[in-house]
């Protein structure tokens, strides 16, 4: 599988110093859609559902009968602080393993944030191509020195 950065939203960048986010508290989820839809940084007000310029819900892949859940897994966020470094984390995702009922059409994966008002997005991570999850496991494995930092 591709490896590939995370890229947050430019709206993201806005709303954390809008006081949006309590990245410590909300639920974050991420979530995989297909290739009709590609999510770009200045994408204009992002959300995973209805209320803003682009929905990235519509594009998600089909639950099928495999292990991935609609509106996706939730990501058991942390936020912290050190030495002027905020960290956001979260867990590796290991439970989208191969089954013959998972979506076949994966391409990118979408961070965001279930708590707020209007669901919304915080990033992507671009999968490369499209990912067939019915012949082999979609693991995410993040940056040892967290998923994104802010100094």
């Amino acid at each position: 599988m591709a490896q590939s950065d995370l890229t947050l939203f430019n709206e993201h960048v806005n709303s954390l110093g809008d006081g949006v986010y309590a990245l410590d508290a909300d639920t974050i989820r991420v979530a995989i859609i297909d290739s009709v839809q590609t999510p770009l940084a200045a994408s204009a007000d992002p959300r995973w559902g209805a209320g803003g310029s682009v929905n990235f819900d519509t594009n998600e892949v089909s639950q099928g009968g495999g292990n991935y859940a609609l509106e996706g897994i939730d990501l058991a966020a942390t936020w912290s602080e050190a030495a002027g470094t905020g960290t956001f984390d979260g867990a590796d995702i290991t439970t989208w393993t191969l089954h013959a009922s998972n979506p076949d059409d994966a391409r990118w994966l979408i961070i965001y944030d279930d708590t707020v008002a209007g669901n919304q997005c915080i990033g992507f991570v671009d999968l490369g191509a499209i990912f067939d999850m019915t012949t082999g496991d979609l693991n995410v494995t993040w940056n040892v020195s967290g998923i994104f930092t802010i100094a």
